[in-house]
């Protein structure tokens, strides 16, 4: 997908943007690109855009606003804003600080994109067609009805997550779209339905199998042992991890406290070094220690947030009557476990796919799957013996350019066929 186009999709769809209005994006001059694909894809609708490109240094860690930007703090505050940053856990404080000063009332639509890259916007989690977006958001919609009456979640994984926490009086929401009564800032990539725990209930084990906020994918388990809410202890093999999460864990007396549970919904994220988008993989979820205040119920007022992924959880939320509810299970919902798998290995990863034929014994099928980082397109037949699924035929298509060499010849050959 262009840059521009997945820009603009994401601002119609999530934040609503209408001609005429003010946008004011805050950029990285590394992230320059970027910031042009969303200058663009906001001008196609009509916006008035202020593009400020911020100088940053390697060697430097900012901690506070910089000058350029306090204007549009003040007098000449936007209706939206969007933050393209670096995503490093040592300047989190900066960009929470950031974030508080923009929000600031009467508040405003806000996208904060810690980490975001150009691919994201290409091929991953924001690469997303106006009606992927609509999709999720009713995927969000339907999921937060069904947590309504839940009072408590439980988690475990098959790497030892074993955690329960209480969500009485807490109210689930969505990143999907803005949300006009709390105007709740959100990230971009979207892909989450996320609740603000009880502050003191959190008990058990979590280990982080995949990724954490600010440090990104990890090599061994991240794992926190957690008391009355706060995490209690912190053991990894990997020494610079585990000092880096220490370090995030004592920036404050509350950033040790529980802050953010929430679901990933994004079927086009990827497990990628940048946790903006790991994060967001369709039947994951996360934990985050450290600042919540502005999310529904919130009370953790920190300088830092630390998120903690894990995989193939399966969820339950326990309701006021005593009534338990499977939310996931080892990493699927209930409503895709519903459609029957695709026959492919799980040594490919299936982005989307398009059924072009089934019936009880045959299915063909074009698929997008992702092997070794790469995406590709592939043309399956399978036909189903003994009653199981058996491939037939294979087609893979690796380039766009192999693609237009095939779609040309085959516009040239397909006269030749019968209209039935």
């Amino acid at each position: 997908m262009e840059p521009s186009e997945a820009a603009r999709n994401a601002l119609e769809c999530v934040f609503e943007a209408k001609a005429g209005e003010s946008i004011v994006i805050t950029c990285d001059d590394t992230k320059a690109d970027i910031g042009r694909a969303f200058k663009e894809g906001a001008k196609t609708l009509g916006l008035n855009v202020t593009l400020l490109l911020l100088k940053t240094d390697p060697k430097e860690t900012r901690t506070e606003i910089p000058a350029e930007v306090m204007p549009y703090l003040t007098a000449k505050r936007p209706d939206i804003y969007i933050n393209l940053l670096g995503g490093n856990r040592e300047e989190t404080p900066f960009r929470i600080k950031l974030i508080h000063a923009q929000m600031e009332p009467p508040k405003r639509r806000l996208g904060h994109c810690p980490g975001v890259s150009l691919d994201m916007l290409t091929n991953g989690a924001l690469a997303l067609t106006v009606e992927e977006h609509r999709q999720m958001q009713q995927f969000a919609k339907a999921l937060i009805k069904k947590l309504k009456t839940a009072v408590k979640i439980q988690i475990t994984t098959p790497k030892g997550t074993d955690l329960a926490f209480s969500v009485k009086g807490r109210v689930f929401f969505t990143d999907t779209r803005v949300d006009w009564k709390t105007l709740k800032w959100m990230n971009l990539p979207t892909g989450e339905v996320i609740v603000a725990p009880v502050e003191d209930s959190l008990e058990g084990t979590l280990v982080c199998d995949v990724a954490i906020g600010g440090i990104g994918l990890v090599k061994a388990p991240v794992t926190l042992k957690v008391k009355g809410g706060k995490v209690d202890a912190a053991t990894c093999k990997d020494k610079e991890v585990l000092r880096r999460v220490q370090d995030s864990l004592h920036t404050d007396a509350m950033a040790k406290v529980v802050g953010e549970f929430a679901f990933g919904i994004n079927p086009k994220a990827r497990v990628i070094e940048e946790f903006l988008e790991t994060e967001k993989i369709r039947g994951t979820v996360h934990i985050a220690f450290g600042d919540n205040t502005d999310f529904p119920g919130g009370k953790n007022d920190s300088a830092n947030h630390m998120d903690f992924l894990m995989d193939k959880p399966t969820v339950k939320a326990v309701a006021r009557n005593g009534v338990i509810t499977l939310m996931l299970e080892d990493g699927v919902f209930p409503e895709d476990a519903s459609e029957e798998k695709l026959p492919i290995s799980d040594f490919y990863k299936v982005v989307s796919y398009v059924t072009i034929f089934k019936s009880a014994d045959w299915w063909e099928a074009a698929v997008a799957f992702e092997v070794y980082g790469k995406r590709q397109l592939g043309l399956y037949l399978w036909q189903k013996r003994g009653g199981e699924w058996k491939r037939k035929n294979k087609f893979g298509i690796r380039t766009l350019e192999e693609w237009e060499k095939i779609k040309t010849a085959m516009g040239k050959l397909a006269a030749n066929l019968a209209s039935k």
